[in-house]
């Protein structure tokens, strides 16, 4: 079993799954290599079917990793791609996971996904399936795919497919809200930015289709703003889209830059602002404390962990903040109680290298209050399973859930569906700028635009969309 809750997932929708007697079989799992946003390899599969038809997926890959995810498998041969490599994976899926999958039923996503993760991988840590042997990119590129291939085997769009496997509502669906990514620092960027990503949510908007105008016109008014300020420069952008700005000096001269360009635009009051910390990535376990002046090898902006909730509580005081992700180390616990508990009414918490989108994490997270909400990232978990498992449990426990896409994305726009299906009222695929971002939102506008008036968009409710119904 993948859990407990995995378990009683396919109790509750035996009547899904027995249904699909007589749909086609898998025939063959093929994988390749391709390439990433960043240039970097990553796997691509395609699922077979016995009527002929085939369905693809690709898996992204992130920079800033957290120490709990799924191992994503690279060959670490230094006369390929600088060791990053994915030959490995990609032949896991031709001589593993291909004959296992052959002859199933291609509408049993759980009942696939389990053979992968427990019997062809069977690999376990403390926070479960860890996928170690075939590897975590493997699984996943299959994973999605079948997905794709059930949805069309059932004649059903995606989006409603991942709903019933979900077990969501089929007559409504919930458009969300958009973080995009408009300005990038920490891992993402070469500025003096520890903290990794500043986005803007424009939950002042009626529809999806609203959010993204607003969105795109912030955007463009930032990089107006940002080559009057300090030339062209300053408008070359990150791994996500979002501008890299070398002259900015701080989170401060940041926001105060951002609400510029959210008056300049005319949507001041209707755009909020989400910050990616990612503090793991300048946190010293040693001396427990917060490096934001790391990049720049000053040293001369150093907090303890007190210090750090207070600097973040000033944010959100003087700022329309209204989501904090990573704002600890990921085994900073204490710190997280501490925020949350003085925060967690009025800022969403988001939890991504913390709970790395593993459902004994998140139960973790749950129990401990650690934080208020769950970053979704398929790849962290490595199935389809296990990431609906995850965010099930994330907004049953009242937490809000933020479909995310990676800083090494591919054209692939899966999350793109899987948000609306769902219904977690949030996505961050970074900056309204470069294909392998825009695909996902894209997508989503055409998802509302199918939907009419069956698609409801979050907009304030963004945390908890279940209020709109």
């Amino acid at each position: 079993m993948l859990s407990k809750v995995s378990g009683q997932f396919a109790k509750k929708h035996a009547a899904f799954n027995t249904s699909a007697r007589g749909f086609s079989t898998i025939a063959q799992v093929k994988a390749r290599e391709i390439l990433d946003s960043r240039g970097n390899p990553t796997v691509e599969a395609d699922v077979i079917l016995t009527n002929g038809a085939l369905y693809r997926a690709a898996v992204p890959s992130g920079a800033s990793t957290g120490v709990y995810e799924a191992l994503e498998l690279r060959d670490k041969d230094a006369n390929r791609y600088l060791g990053k490599g994915c030959l490995k994976a990609v032949n896991n899926v031709h001589n593993l996971i291909s004959p296992a999958l052959k002859g199933m039923d291609v509408t049993k996503q759980e009942l696939i996904d389990r053979k992968m993760v427990e019997e062809v991988d069977g690999t376990q840590n403390q926070w479960g399936w860890c996928k170690e042997k075939v590897g975590a990119n493997a699984i996943l590129a299959v994973s999605l795919a079948v997905a794709r291939a059930g949805a069309a085997e059932t004649n059903v769009p995606l989006y409603k497919y991942l709903a019933q496997l979900a077990g969501k509502p089929t007559d409504k669906f919930v458009m969300p809200v958009p973080s995009l990514n408009i300005i990038n620092g920490g891992a993402h960027a070469g500025n003096e930015l520890e903290m990794q990503e500043f986005m803007i949510l424009p939950t002042g908007a009626n529809s999806f289709k609203e959010s993204i105008r607003m969105g795109v016109e912030v955007y463009h008014s930032l990089k107006s703003l940002l080559k009057k300020k300090f030339g062209l420069s300053a408008a070359n952008v990150g791994d996500e889209g979002g501008f890299g700005a070398p002259q900015i000096r701080d989170e401060n001269h940041t926001l105060e830059i951002i609400m510029e360009a959210l008056k300049n635009s005319g949507h001041e009051g209707k755009v909020d602002i989400g910050l990616d910390v990612a503090a793991s990535e300048f946190y010293d376990a040693k001396n427990k404390t917060y490096n934001f002046s790391q990049k720049t090898g000053r040293n001369d902006r150093i907090l303890t962990s007190d210090e750090t909730v207070q600097l973040y509580k000033k944010l959100c005081d003087n700022y329309p903040l209204v989501s904090i992700e990573d704002p600890f180390d990921q085994d900073d616990f204490e710190s997280y109680v501490k925020m949350t508990a003085l925060m967690g009414d009025k800022v969403q918490i988001v939890g991504d290298d913390l709970l790395v989108t593993n459902p004994k994490r998140v139960q973790a997270g749950i129990d401990q209050k650690l934080c208020n909400a769950l970053l979704l990232k398929v790849n962290q978990i490595g199935s389809v399973t296990e990431s609906i498992e995850a965010s099930n449990m994330s907004q049953a426990a009242g937490w809000g859930v933020m479909v995310s896409h990676r800083s090494g994305e591919t054209e692939d726009n899966f999350i793109g569906d899987l948000v609306c299906g769902l219904g977690t009222g949030e996505i961050k695929s970074g900056a309204p700028c470069r294909s392998d971002r825009l695909a996902k939102y894209n997508q989503i506008l055409r998802i509302e635009e199918e939907l009419g008036s069956k698609a409801v968009f979050a907009g304030k409710n963004f945390r908890n969309p279940a209020k709109l119904f």
